[in-house]
């Protein structure tokens, strides 16, 4: 049985953490699957993941092939078969869409040529550029639901409660991603008769006559104004359709649930993989939560899956890589936990220019801080490379094979298409058995916070769509968030703060289980989430709004509600321009921070002690600071750098300071943990940087290794240990990592320094070439430098 419950993945009611990779059995020669997955198990994962293309199984309508009769390497229920006797669960991708670098994103050619009604009509009546269809066409969705008819049955066959392999099911992939990446929405008949019932049903016959200034009567004419684009009704498009295309890509994937369950697949969880990331950054990845949200919230039994594109993680991508798990986790429901179904391994030169290589701390310090931060599941994304084989009805276009790639693919993968081990292979596998050795603590712990969160707001990622006039400038102005975010969330995981995000959204915000409530701020901010802020500040709440000062809501229009409840009156919106070097100076107690320049800020009609930062050439406010209600607020209404010493002042005046302390002041650590019912906690240290860092760690004031400095080497991390038990051992802590561990066994990691444990056992210990020191049940070793030390109860 497999099952979501508590954030947790659970099979056979023990909490797991899956560590796949992908392998696509169709792009190898058949006689080449099990030295692959050998390689996969040597590398300590416990789980297979591939795509199953439409295009490759079903090349011809009605011809499908899934038992090798066409090619030995289309016999999926084999490769899945195989796989089990190795040991191994399974997740199965089936589509429709799989993308991979395939043709069509892994649709056959034939659907095209049969539905040419599926094929998205968008801005001024352009056939859709991208390779993208219909979602709810009925003839495409009759289509799915035969290939479905035809795969399903052999999954179901194999399913973990069954006694077999599969332990999850994805739906579909990156739906809404080509919407977005090519900025055009569907607005072919089907999708705009449906978007027409679906407005009809939210605002009456008269108020859609109004918002759209169409009769809704005359379907043709609401069809022109939704594909022209109008300016005067672009602020109400905006809005309206971002809402019912979540409403909508959650039927087309409740749909293909269905289509899964009438042929048998159940008990497992269905997962809803989510877009967004790429050239290294995750600025744009919750604009894939914001489109799939409902879609992987709707019922129980869906998980969510990210993409992790992020290439090395550096002090510039650590915040974005932080906020998106963080993202994700707020607009879950209770049972669902993190994972990803595409977390890049591997050189990254996917353009084999020789100019791009990835260490091995690229992988490393993204899979630790996704393990920390909830995720219990990782498939490396791409695992092992194949070759793409030939189309069976060639298509002339210039190579005629399944992918756009050429005949090799995944060339910067860890395992090359011929199955040699690139370096990064062995990098992967040091971090994976690390993970792996305390694996049964890490999946039943939870990640330890400070009392404040960060505000997520899903519709400021409604930016995949525009169009000039009214709804560019929202979408720009949206947009303009995503700098103080980065800035924000940067400056706290430096100082050292553990945190969540909240959906403000959604949820109402409680200050008793939320103290402290950060966001980044855009000037438009819906009604119902002012009122939220407002009340939440007014209940003892206290808030740090950074970024521009919301005063419209989501269409444009005055929205005074924020404003008014915290006594602002919002004066200009200063711009910085060629001739204009617009700066800012501290005042009041935040006199010290240097004049600063920036490139915008929003003043305020506000004067005396609560201004804490001034437009240097007006001397107008634009940081306030006001007491309201029972709460507190913080308003810093401009652009600002990362200044630590400023940053540190306004958490201070929240009320906030870091649970865990590491005494580095410069920047670049990453400091989190978890804990476990019983009080078992890891500390997780990422040094981001080159040099190495020496750190002093303590919880609340108090030492959490005693006296110990842990030295932590330039990019490098470390999982530590405190209050861990295995059998009669338990490690009070340890300034090195645990590489193996059994009942009354541990093995801990060499380093380039002496390094000590603090271990608690009522046997007697053994510990060869560890200098010990016994004091009743407490041994404190020094391990050598260089050295792995094992350590065992007698």
């Amino acid at each position: 049985m497999v099952e979501l419950r508590d954030k947790r993945i659970l099979i056979d009611g023990e909490p797991v953490l899956v560590f796949s990779g992908e392998i696509h059995y169709f792009r190898l020669p058949r006689d080449q699957w099990e030295d692959r997955i050998q390689k996969l198990k040597d590398l300590g994962a416990n789980a297979v993941a591939t795509y199953i293309p439409w295009l490759v199984h079903e090349p011809r309508e009605g011809h499908i092939d899934l038992d090798g009769s066409l090619r030995p390497e289309h016999d999926l229920t084999a490769f899945i078969d195989l796989c089990h006797r190795n040991g191994l669960w399974f997740i199965a991708r089936p589509g429709p869409f799989v993308m991979a670098e395939l043709k069509n994103e892994g649709i056959p050619y034939w659907v095209y040529e049969k539905h040419p009604e599926a094929v998205p009509v968008s801005w001024d009546g352009e056939r859709c550029r991208s390779r993208t269809l219909n979602y709810l066409s009925p003839g495409f969705l009759r289509a799915v639901e035969r290939w479905y008819g035809a795969v399903m049955p052999l999954l179901a066959e194999r399913l973990q409660p069954q006694g077999g392999p599969v332990i999850a099911v994805q739906l579909d992939n990156e739906v809404g991603m080509l919407q977005w990446v090519t900025n055009q929405p569907d607005f072919s008949e089907e999708a705009a008769r449906d978007f027409h019932a679906w407005l009809m049903a939210r605002y009456s016959t008269d108020g859609l006559a109004r918002r759209y200034s169409v009769d809704p009567d005359d379907p043709a004419a609401f069809v022109q104004v939704l594909r022209v684009g109008l300016p005067e009704v672009g602020a109400a498009l905006h809005l309206d359709y971002g809402d019912y295309t979540r409403g909508r890509f959650a039927r087309y994937i409740a749909t293909l649930r269905r289509f899964a369950e009438e042929n048998g697949v159940t008990g497992v969880p269905f997962i809803v993989n989510i877009h967004g990331s790429g050239g290294g950054r995750g600025t744009h990845f919750p604009i894939g939560i914001h489109q799939l949200m409902e879609a992987y919230t709707q019922a129980a039994g869906y998980l969510s899956g990210s993409d992790h594109y992020f290439g090395e993680l550096t002090r510039e991508n650590a915040p974005d890589f932080y906020s998106m798990n963080a993202f994700m986790a707020a607009v879950h429901r209770p049972e669902q936990p993190l994972s990803s179904l595409e977390f890049e391994v591997g050189t990254g030169d996917y353009g084999e220019t020789a100019a791009v290589r990835q260490s091995g701390a690229s992988t490393d310090f993204k899979a630790r801080l996704s393990i920390v931060q909830g995720n219990r599941l990782l498939n490396y994304y791409l695992l092992a490379g194949g070759v793409n084989p030939p189309l069976l009805d060639p298509v002339g276009d210039g190579n005629d094979r399944i992918a756009f790639t050429g005949e090799r693919h995944g060339f910067a993968a860890p395992i090359s298409p011929e199955g040699e081990l690139d370096p990064t292979y062995w990098a992967l596998r040091e971090t994976t058995q690390t993970l792996r050795a305390v694996a049964p603590k890490l999946a039943d712990m939870d990640e330890e916070h400070d009392p404040l969160a960060l505000g997520f707001l899903p519709d400021y990622y409604k930016t995949d769509m525009h169009r000039p006039g009214p709804m560019e400038t929202i979408v720009r102005d949206l947009g303009r968030t995503r700098g103080p975010l980065e800035i924000l969330t940067r400056s706290l995981l430096f100082e050292g703060y553990r945190f969540p995000a909240f959906d403000l959204q959604n949820r109402e915000p409680d200050p008793e289980r939320t103290p402290v409530l950060m966001l980044a701020a855009a000037q438009h901010m819906d009604a119902l989430v002012q009122q939220r802020l407002a009340e939440y500040v007014d209940r003892g709440g206290k808030l740090f709004l950074f970024g521009s000062f919301p005063a419209l809501d989501m269409e444009g229009q005055p929205c005074p509600i924020l404003a008014n409840f915290l006594g602002l009156r919002p004066l200009d919106r200063r711009e910085a321009s060629e001739h204009c070097y617009l700066s800012i100076k501290g005042e009041g107690w935040a006199a010290t921070e240097p004049e600063v320049r920036v490139e915008w800020a929003q003043t305020f009609d506000a004067d005396g002690p609560e201004v804490f930062m001034k437009v240097r050439s007006t001397g107008e406010a634009c940081g306030v600071e006001r007491s309201v209600g029972r709460g507190q607020a913080v308003v810093l209404a401009s652009t600002y750098p990362a200044h630590g010493r400023l940053f540190s002042a306004i958490f201070n005046r929240l009320g906030l300071s870091p649970g865990i302390s590491h005494g580095w002041t410069g920047g670049g650590v990453l400091s989190s943990s978890v804990r476990n019912r019983l009080g078992e906690r890891f500390l997780n240290l990422i040094n981001l940087d080159a040099e190495e860092k020496p750190l002093t760690l303590s919880q609340d004031g108090e030492p959490l290794f005693g006296d110990e400095v842990i030295y932590l080497p330039g990019r490098s991390a470390r999982l530590l240990p405190l209050n861990v038990q295995f059998g009669p051992l338990i490690i009070r802590y340890a300034t090195t990592e645990i590489v193996e561990a059994g009942s009354g066994f541990v093995r801990f990691r060499a380093t380039h320094r002496e390094e000590r444990v603090l271990l608690e056992s009522e046997r007697e210990l053994v510990a060869q070439g560890a200098a010990v020191t016994q004091e009743g049940r407490e041994y404190k070793l020094r391990l050598p430098p260089n050295q792995s030390i094992s350590v065992r109860a007698t």
